[in-house]
């Protein structure tokens, strides 16, 4: 069956442009590179991804193009814009050369308001990039799902997607004022969501592929056998297991689905999502 790793991630370390990345994640703090990562897809039956931003700068973005040029098995790149630059017009237009720039994302999590995705100069950003034919990655908390929600229905046919569920405590067996903030979502065909980003959401050492069953069951009562698609979150998911550890956490939850459910959550989605 295809498979398309819609969610990973690229980068040569340097402390200064991966302040996320604390001692605490030490296991992060090398360079993690196509030539890797080509391996372990190999290995796994996947036969392509979607790379995208770890950093926020706009080198990053022609970092992940670059490697996307030079290695066919990255078929999109997630990069990062300044949406609230005054030259934003002019720097998307710099990109139309590049084909498999799919669409951006900036790492809302780390703003301490949780509504700053709703700035109005964020929002004019996020209007000009949907009229470019660009898609739009949400990598929010739980507690900053209103926010999101109130973007979604301000553009209610731009292709959104949310990342790692929206980061739910799984943890602490946190589930229901989570999933009924999720629930809003499913009214609005133009937003996907990603089965990425779990295993680091729970105590790295001591979970059980299980434990994980509801939360995936909640993603597909709420977006449908249409619009989820599968992410593994590496090299990131390695703070908690292995890149096929990630994937046999997906792999229980589809046990029970047809093969065309499977095909399209395993890759039919991510495709057509980002047009890959």
């Amino acid at each position: 069956m295809k498979m398309i790793d819609a969610h990973q991630h690229f980068w040569h370390y340097r402390s200064a442009d991966f302040p996320w990345i604390t001692d605490k994640l030490q296991v992060l703090k090398r360079d993690f590179l196509p030539e890797e990562l080509g391996r372990i897809l190999e290995r796994n039956g996947v036969s392509g991804c979607v790379a995208v931003q770890a950093a926020q700068h706009d080198k990053e973005t022609h970092f992940l193009l670059d490697l996307a040029d030079a290695n066919p098995f990255i078929r999109g790149v997630v990069g990062w814009i300044d949406l609230e630059a005054f030259n934003l017009s002019e720097k998307l237009h710099a990109y139309l050369p590049f084909s498999k720039l799919k669409g951006f994302r900036h790492i809302l999590q780390d703003e301490e308001d949780p509504s700053y995705i709703l700035r109005p100069g964020f929002q004019k950003g996020l209007d000009v990039i949907f009229e470019r034919g660009y898609t739009y990655d949400l990598l929010v908390f739980p507690h900053q799902l209103d926010g999101a929600l109130q973007t979604v229905r301000n553009f209610p046919e731009a292709p959104m997607v949310i990342d790692h569920l929206a980061k739910p405590g799984i943890a602490k067996g946190e589930i229901h004022s989570w999933k009924e903030k999720m629930q809003s979502f499913g009214e609005f065909p133009h937003v996907y969501g990603k089965l990425s980003g779990m295993v680091t959401e729970h105590t790295w050492d001591s979970w059980k592929p299980a434990d994980f069953l509801p939360y995936l069951e909640t993603m597909m009562e709420v977006f449908g056998e249409d619009r989820l698609m599968f992410g593994s979150d590496w090299p990131v998911c390695l703070l908690a297991g292995t890149y096929e550890e990630v994937k046999g956490v997906v792999e229980l939850f589809l046990e029970g689905f047809s093969p065309e459910v499977r095909r399209k959550v395993w890759a039919d989605n991510a495709v057509r999502f980002y047009s890959l």
